[in-house]
């Protein structure tokens, strides 16, 4: 008698762990969804400029990761030197606002490498955290 009651009570038990393990999987699989969607859409922009500015996009809307991501790409991919000062502005400015002076500072470099008239807009400049910094690069060159 003992024993039919603790499979009694087991029962929802064990039932109620596969009904998590199922939900975990399903949370998983939504993840893996995501990524193969977002790749789906990386793969859908059909150059360089388009990624260029879907990153743009991206970092305007806080998505930084995900902008770090398309500007790299279309980085690799092939810009015209204007373009690459662009996509090296807004990697130096993902940078700067997520505390990572080094990787700014390199960016700024970058950007004035492909584009040695490359210039920050005067809204630009006056900003607290690339401002000095893109100061302190012009300055060095």
């Amino acid at each position: 008698m003992r024993l039919i009651f603790i499979l009694l009570f087991l029962a929802p038990l064990l039932t109620a762990c596969e009904t998590v393990k199922q939900s975990a999987q399903y949370v998983a699989d939504s993840f893996d969804f995501d990524k193969a969607r977002a790749k789906t859409q990386e793969n859908a922009l059909p150059t360089p400029e388009a990624r260029l500015k879907s990153g743009i996009a991206q970092y305007e809307s806080g998505n930084y990761g995900e902008a770090q991501r398309l500007l790299q790409a279309s980085l690799a991919e092939g810009l015209s030197r204007p373009d690459q000062a662009i996509a090296y502005k807004h990697l130096a400015f993902i940078y700067c606002v997520t505390e990572r002076p080094a990787q700014c500072r390199q960016e700024f470099n970058n950007a004035l490498s492909a584009d040695p008239k490359f210039t920050l807009t005067a809204a630009e400049a006056g900003h607290p955290s690339w401002g000095p910094v893109f100061r302190s690069v012009s300055r060095g060159r």
